[in-house]
């Protein structure tokens, strides 16, 4: 996956201090791992300690960044405000943003070029953070000018020594990598997002990738045969659609389907069904909708097809105004 999608200056997440880790050859597969990504031109985010620096002999950070090529350090615990302030001015620095007050951070960035705050990921089941305090921490951080940074968990290679997944948000911990990275970039309004697992499916990583290039959302679902001319069609959610529901800007442009709709499968509307109203509808003929909230049946409306239900949750990131399409699940 890293071969795959080397370049750009992707920033990738290093923990230096993970003593399960540390052997005899530690230090040497390290200095081959970051010679390996700087070569790749991957930009180095290294989770360092004062004891990180005895474990590869360096006297300063500096000197350790220079080493290995790390392009910023994430400093948690061991560092003074001053020493971290000495680094900030010499390199970017990441602050750990579930434990970083803003009063502390707005300190720290004003004497420094670059500060970010990175959210921690939470091996042990139980631990992550709650929605909200997710949510007005990063909004604090926010506020004194600091990006803020968070993790999902993979759906492929599990990183030790749990296996359990890697997320920040513990409600995240077993949803997959695209639900995570929308809720977390859309609900939650993080500036960057992470991997927190060492693998990610290629289905995965498309639907997100989908949405960093051309910020619309795929939602993988499953059309009944005559409706599949809507797979990979670029939809809007009208400015005006309720909660309950996404109204296809495109609908009548797109479907093709006018008058012609007959009474069909005509089914209580439950959550992740999408919907186009039949002809009894009489104007609205051809109408097609994304359900969020359940809705009873109703002979005016046929169900079509239903949302993957492990991808039910990109339906609720959905925006008004914004854009998204159906893919096969």
């Amino acid at each position: 996956m890293l071969e795959e999608h080397a370049g750009n200056d992707t920033p990738l997440f290093l923990s230096l201090h993970i003593s399960e880790e540390m052997d005899a050859s530690y230090c040497r597969k390290v200095e081959e791992i970051c010679l390996w990504l700087y070569d790749k031109h991957y930009k180095i985010i290294a989770d360092v300690s004062p004891a990180t620096l005895k474990q590869f002999n360096a006297d300063s950070i500096t000197e350790l960044s220079k080493k290995l090529h790390i392009w910023a350090v994430r400093l948690d615990y061991g560092f003074t405000d001053e020493q971290t302030i000495e680094i900030g001015r010499a390199m970017p620095v990441v602050l750990n943003a579930s434990t970083l007050s803003a009063q502390r951070g707005k300190k720290i960035a004003e004497a420094c070029p670059l500060v970010m705050a990175m959210h921690n990921f939470y091996p042990r089941p139980e631990t992550g953070l709650d929605d909200e305090f997710l949510y007005d921490s990063t909004k604090q951080l926010q506020q004194v000018g600091i990006k803020v940074l968070a993790f999902i968990p993979g759906d492929t290679i599990l990183r030790g020594p749990l296996f359990e997944h890697l997320p920040t948000l513990e409600r995240h911990r077993n949803m997959l990598p695209s639900v995570a990275f929308a809720e977390l970039a859309l609900s939650f309004g993080v500036d960057g997002i992470f991997l927190g697992d060492s693998g990610i499916s290629s289905g995965e990583y498309n639907i997100i990738s989908k949405f960093c290039t051309e910020e619309i959302i795929s939602v993988p679902c499953k059309l009944n045969p005559s409706y599949k001319s809507l797979y990979e069609r670029i939809f809007t959610c009208r400015v005006d659609s309720p909660k309950r529901l996404v109204r296809f800007a495109e609908s009548r442009e797109y479907s093709c389907f006018g008058q012609d709709v007959e009474p069909e499968n005509c089914i209580e509307r439950s959550r992740g069904c999408i919907t186009i109203d039949n002809r009894k509808y009489k104007r609205y003929t051809g109408e097609i909708q994304l359900i969020r909230s359940s809705l009873p049946a109703n002979e005016r409306v046929n169900v079509i097809g239903t949302v993957d239900v492990n991808h039910i949750g990109l339906i609720d990131c959905i925006q008004n105004g914004k854009q998204f399409m159906l893919i096969p699940d």
